[in-house]
């Protein structure tokens, strides 16, 4: 759903956005409210994000969950990615105090109404970004998770799990994490 049929600049977006109680994308001059969590996908990416943060506790690294605001310059995008990593210090959308440009890795926990767009139109506009490193979508209806690596000859390797008892290895940073661990409290039927 689009707030209205108009182009919004950037600034007028973020206008917006800090006075409202709910969260919107910003794509290319459109506004687009996000639509609410559902309980698995909100445990999914605290257990990712909780796991991660504590295991990268004392580094130069920080670790965001779902309200943190990423700009994408190139492709004109304002969103909020469920887990996203820094390393060393933040860099800010220009005039910005509130939002990010440089995460090296982004998690993303997958709806049924996003899960096209994340894969393919978000993750083309997260390759834009040139601190931009590694992207994981884990699916909040089964154990499935998949794993997009950049190399250093900026190929990307793909990698995917399904299975309760394997351990993903992040490339971008010194982390792992079991499948398990990810889904813990999920209850996969409780889904529509």
């Amino acid at each position: 759903m689009i707030i209205a049929e108009r182009y919004y600049s950037p600034e007028e977006y973020l206008e917006i956005e800090v006075k409202s109680e709910e969260r919107h994308e910003y794509i290319n001059g459109q506004i687009i409210p996000m639509t609410g969590g559902t309980p698995n996908h909100n445990k999914i990416a605290g257990n990712f994000y909780a796991a991660l943060n504590f295991a990268l506790k004392r580094q130069p690294l920080q670790v965001f969950v779902t309200d943190q605001r990423l700009w994408i310059p190139q492709k004109r995008i304002n969103t909020y990615p469920d887990v996203m990593v820094v390393a060393g210090e933040l860099q800010f959308q220009e005039g910005r105090k509130d939002t990010l440009t440089n995460p090296i890795m982004i998690a993303e926990v997958l709806s049924k109404s996003t899960k096209s767009y994340d894969r393919d139109e978000k993750f083309a506009a997260y390759r834009t970004i040139p601190s931009f490193q590694e992207y994981l979508l884990i699916d909040q209806y089964k154990m499935h998770v998949e794993q997009y690596s950049k190399t250093d000859n900026n190929r990307w390797i793909f990698t995917e799990y399904e299975d309760a008892d394997v351990t993903i290895s992040l490339a971008s940073v010194s982390f792992e994490i079991s499948l398990a661990d990810i889904y813990d409290k999920v209850d996969f039927d409780t889904q529509d």
